[in-house]
Formats: C-alpha cells, sequence, structure tokens
C-alpha cells in the first residue's frame, strides 16, 4: 500500500520506550505553532514509500521494541499506518502513534472512519492532543507540551473513555 512520508528513523530512543523504529507520515491539518516537525505538515512533501517496504525494514531490525507513528498526523493515513501497526502486532512490536487530535475525536472518528478505527485498534499508546507552544515543556517524557496525554488505547476501548498510561 502505498503510503507519504517525510521520513524513518530506526533505533529511536526519543519516539517511545526501548528501541523503536520511528515512521514520520507526511501531511498534518493541525499546523501546530512551535511544532517541532513544520517540515511534515504539507500533505504533498515527503516522499511517496510503500507499507510493504516498510514492514520489511521494521523486520529487519531484531533489537526493536516497537513501533511509532508519528509526523505529520498518522490518522491522516490511517489505511497505511494501521497495515504497519497491524504487522508489528503480528510480530510482537507494541505500538504508538502520535495525533493533534484528542483521543475522544479519533473515537468519533473511528465511527465512520473504518481505517481510523483499525489504527485505533492496533495501538497500544496514543499521545494525543495538539502541541500547544504557551504549555511546552522538556519535563514530560514523550510528549512536548503539558496538554498531551499518554492514553493507554485498549484499556481506554474497554472502558469507554480515555485512560491515561501509568
Amino acid at each position: 500500500m502505498n503510503i507519504r512520508i517525510a521520513g524513518i528513523v530506526d533505533d529511536s530512543i526519543v519516539d517511545g520506550p526501548g528501541f523503536r523504529l520511528a515512521v514520520f507520515t507526511q501531511g498534518c491539518p493541525h499546523d501546530c505553532p512551535g511544532c517541532h516537525n513544520p517540515d511534515t505538515h504539507t500533505f504533498d512533501g515527503g516522499k511517496p514509500d510503500t507499507t510493504e517496504r516498510i514492514i520489511s525494514q521494521m523486520l529487519q531490525n531484531p533489537l526493536l521494541d516497537g513501533v511509532t507513528l508519528t509526523g505529520g498526523d498518522p490518522f491522516c493515513q490511517s489505511a497505511a499506518c494501521a497495515e504497519i501497526a497491524e504487522a508489528a502486532k503480528k510480530h510482537g512490536l507494541n505500538v504508538w502513534a502520535y495525533s493533534g487530535w484528542t483521543y475522544e475525536q479519533l473515537t468519533e472518528k473511528a465511527k465512520t472512519e473504518p481505517d481510523v478505527a483499525r489504527l485505533l485498534n492496533t495501538t497500544d499508546i496514543l499521545v494525543d492532543g495538539p502541541f500547544i507552544l504557551k504549555q511546552r515543556t522538556l519535563e514530560l517524557r514523550f510528549r512536548g507540551s503539558k496538554n498531551q496525554r499518554l492514553i493507554d488505547v485498549p484499556a481506554s476501548l474497554k472502558s469507554g473513555q480515555a485512560v491515561e498510561a501509568k
């Protein structure tokens, strides 16, 4: 399946716990002032790639603990990102996703967009919400601003409300 990416970082240690394959998707509608990845905002930037090639790259690294889908916003390419996430889960890797939408907004979108539901259902931890420059902090792990949450997606889907990860 085709996907547009800004880049990939193998062995990332800043996009979730352990060694991770970080896939930076291209395209983000949130355009958060102060975003550390502003080059990922345009939908026609970056470069074309395929989920098959990314999955192959993922499987070639035996040290990976997981995959992080970031961007851009991976929920703008939810079908392709769900395919990568499903392959990661099949091979025992955990999946993190970053989104400018909140968990509540994504669960609403999932009601009418099946691929958003697929991606949510294969995500272990969601870092949700837009980056807010006035709430910027370097004190929180894996987040850029205080409004962003680490959501335990399986627990949240089971309970029907957002459950923050411990």
